[in-house]
Order: C-alpha cells, then structure tokens, then sequence
C-alpha cells in the first residue's frame, strides 16, 4: 500500500538553510557583515534547490510504500 502524507510547516526549511549555511560561514573568518551579506545569498540559491520538493517553501509530500518499507519525498507540485 502506497499512502501519500503533505506536511506543512512555514518556517522549517527556511530556517533550517538559514541555520546550515550560518555554521558554515562561522569558521571562514571572514567579518560577521560578510557573513551576513553572504549567507543571505547562499540561502537563497540553496532555497532555489529545495523548491524542487518544497511548494511554497512549506508543503512537503512524502509517499510510504507499506510493502517495500521505504518513504519517497515526491517533488513539489506546481
């Protein structure tokens, strides 16, 4: 049995990318201004990326096939 479950949740993929791209940007060394403008534009290409499977950069479809014991992220509907 294949059963499709949409989650939704507003914030969490927006801060999640927020948050990876931050640890990362805090060991460059660079000034934390840099880091700021820079991670601002890495957010943005990695939440370009994740629109694949994110509609609206909230809803997020899954699909759980029983008999296979395996869970599928389906891409985003337009």
């Amino acid at each position: 049995m294949k059963i499709r479950i949409q989650m939704k949740d507003p914030d969490t993929m927006h801060d999640a990318v927020a948050e990876a791209v931050s640890e990362q940007l805090q060991s460059s060394g660079l000034p934390k201004d840099e880091q700021d403008a820079l991670c601002e534009v890495r957010c943005d290409k990695i939440r370009a990326i994740c629109a694949k499977w994110f509609r609206y950069s909230e809803y997020l479809t899954v699909e759980v096939d029983t008999d296979a014991e395996t869970c599928t992220v389906l891409p985003a509907e337009a």
